[in-house]
């Protein structure tokens, strides 16, 4: 087993635990993130074709997504996630599928027009991180969006999750994506007092 994949044994555990009821699951909220619906509501942005949802969860991201007018494929490491996704989406065109985003099927390479990370990123031990930014990176076709979001380091936290910095963010500059607008929004949590939203493109 690779060492990234026993940092997220965990997930599927909690799945498990909760699958009868999602209250103890702490980031599923039962709604879309509202930094991608805002996103999503801005006319000046055209939404179609490939989309990708990386740590889709209970499915909610994926269903504004398919809404808004993409195609969508939700990818998660834990299967109790997506069973409980797929039964809340039935009759849904979203592709549903478990995968580790280190190991994404070949046809996923510079695939997707438009992917969704939010706070995928952070649970991961900071020693995966370049790796896993690379890995988002790269299945995005060439001029695909980006959106990322993520909780901003602001002071110590023992995580998971392990907020990221503005340098740790800039770290997708590096693997073909220019930065399109930055965000920094005030959303009080255990983990921080504010939130990272960044839209890049693939060029």
């Amino acid at each position: 087993m690779q060492e990234h994949n026993k940092a997220t044994e965990w997930f599927d555990e909690l799945y498990k635990k909760h699958k009868n009821s999602h209250e103890n699951i702490p980031w599923a909220r039962k709604a879309v993130n509202p930094l991608l619906q805002t996103y999503l509501d801005d006319t000046s942005h055209t939404h179609k074709g490939r989309a990708l949802v990386v740590g889709c969860g209970l499915g909610d991201d994926a269903h504004a997504l398919e809404v808004a007018g993409y195609n969508v494929v939700a990818i998660d490491v834990s299967e109790a996630a997506l069973e409980i996704a797929r039964e809340r989406s039935v009759g849904s065109t979203i592709i549903y599928e478990k995968q580790d985003i280190f190991d994404m099927p070949e046809k996923y390479n510079g695939y997707f027009d438009f992917v969704f990370e939010a706070l995928t990123i952070q649970s991961l031990p900071v020693k995966f991180r370049e790796k896993m930014i690379e890995a988002v990176a790269d299945t995005l076709a060439q001029d695909g969006k980006l959106l990322l979001v993520a909780h901003k380091k602001s002071r110590e936290f023992e995580g998971p999750p392990w907020p990221l910095t503005k340098e740790e963010v800039d770290l997708f500059k590096n693997h073909g994506l220019k930065e399109l607008s930055f965000e920094v929004h005030t959303q009080e949590s255990q983990v921080s007092n504010s939130h990272f939203r960044v839209l890049y493109q693939k060029v």
